[in-house]
């Protein structure tokens, strides 16, 4: 097992992330996985409004991070979400297997970004065979591991960039689609609401939450970043305001260069399809540029946050460590380790399971999240009920919709989410039982 102290001393840095880097961070993680991957998934369940089922799940988003903000305030740390759970409910089972879930929906969120990649560099060829895609993937994955062995201050200076690029190039794009169009909505040509359910949108608002979860790497920076105190809020704030914004504004400019058929027809490389009619060739080839600068950007930022969240987990004792002989510290082990099993699913899975497994992992961490800040931190960190109550609500709404909808149409991803919910839960209720903790001054 791991040495906690040595591990953590090794790993964090006070300081070493400004607030430009936690936006850039935040931002970077959301637009690398939302807008690329999801639109065309998006808009097959909701229809013509996919536009506002974007902006609906950033109201759902907004309303969760309101329970991470109020305690990374009063206890900032570079556990994040996995020192939330644990202050909630102690070291045991639900903590534990929470905290793993998150994990999860992290590396599938870094394999959804590099099967991304891969789809959209092949898209001025025409695209190419599923195992190029995989292997673009893998070698992704595998760059933005040796990256994130750098120093904290220059990855938060490639965020910085690659933010800056993304925004303005996908903004950019977006704005000309939409003049080029004559300011017309194509995708509701047969009607707003055709082919568009109650059911459908809130399934398609679930999965669009998961273009927004990124604001939770924010959190896992807590004890890097400077001010913690003041700047976790700030950034989440700006972070999710940013995106709600550029989601809303591409899915109106690809809404107005196809129709939702054809959004759908183009799911994984729906935005390199619509910058086409609008501007040619050059639409695909500035799209691409900026979707291969969104991925890389987004991946590298993902593997910072989980890196150290899962190196804090092992500190904790909550999950096994072994170096297997290999050299350096904990934090570089767990980089790894993610990188292997994130490039293995990217090579193995499409983008929609990996979207549908992702956001119900995530889903349930959420809503054991909320529930544990409910009952036992709310008064601690001055947090009001009916706001977070309104989050488990909507996490709830949001997870059911999805589970029937999309269980409808593939119900072999919603049992591959729950069997890996299951045995999550199973191995940290194993491994806890044969690993007590002698301190419980935790516990609640």
């Amino acid at each position: 097992m791991a040495n906690g102290s040595a591990g953590t001393k090794d790993s964090y840095r006070e300081n070493s992330l400004t607030l430009r880097g936690a936006v850039a961070m935040g931002t970077g993680v959301m637009v690398g996985a939302g807008i690329f991957a999801l639109t065309g998934q998006v808009a097959e369940l909701a229809g013509p409004l996919f536009p506002l089922a974007f902006l609906a799940a950033a109201g759902v988003a907004g309303l969760s991070a309101y329970a991470y903000v109020k305690v990374t305030r009063v206890n900032p740390s570079a556990g994040g979400i996995a020192m939330i759970l644990t202050q909630a409910y102690g070291r045991r089972t639900i903590a534990a297997g929470s905290a793993m879930l998150m994990a999860l929906s992290m590396v599938l969120n870094e394999a959804l970004v590099a099967r991304t990649f891969g789809t959209y560099v092949l898209r001025p060829f025409g695209g190419g065979p599923p195992w190029l895609i995989s292997a673009l993937a893998v070698a992704l994955v595998a760059a933005a591991v040796g990256i994130n062995l750098a120093r904290n201050e220059s990855i938060s200076w490639v965020q910085t960039v690659g933010a800056v690029i993304k925004i303005a190039g996908i903004g950019l794009l977006a704005i000309a689609a939409i003049a080029v169009s004559g300011f017309s909505y194509k995708a509701a040509d047969e009607g707003l609401t055709d082919g568009t359910s109650i059911g459908g949108f809130v399934a398609a608002t679930a999965l669009a939450v998961l273009a927004y979860k990124g604001f939770t790497t924010i959190t896992n920076d807590g004890a890097e970043l400077k001010d913690p105190e003041r700047n976790v809020g700030r950034a989440i704030i700006i972070s999710l305001s940013i995106c709600a914004a550029l989601y809303v504004l591409v899915s109106i400019g690809a809404g107005a260069s196809l129709s939702v058929s054809e959004i759908v027809d183009a799911k994984d490389y729906s935005l390199a399809q619509a910058a086409e009619p609008a501007l040619g060739q050059f639409g695909i080839n500035a799209t691409v540029v900026v979707a291969v600068v969104a991925t890389i950007t987004g991946l590298i930022a993902s593997l910072f946050a989980v890196s150290r969240m899962l190196t804090m987990v092992t500190d904790m004792k909550m999950i096994p460590h072994r170096h297997f002989g290999l050299p350096g510290s904990v934090r570089q082990h767990v980089l790894i380790y993610i990188g292997i099993v994130a490039a293995v699913l990217a090579a193995t899975l499409g983008l929609s399971a990996i979207a549908a497994v992702g956001i119900i992992v995530y889903l349930i961490m959420d809503i054991a999240l909320q529930w544990g800040v409910l009952r036992h931190l709310r008064k601690d960190v001055d947090a009001k009920a009916w706001i977070i109550v309104a989050a488990l609500a909507a996490d709830v709404t949001a997870l059911v919709a999805f589970v029937l909808i999309r269980g409808a149409q593939t119900p072999w991803v919603i049992v591959g989410a729950v069997v890996a919910t299951i045995v999550v839960f199973s191995f940290e209720a194993w491994y806890l039982r044969r690993h007590p903790d002698d301190d419980n001054s935790g516990q609640r």
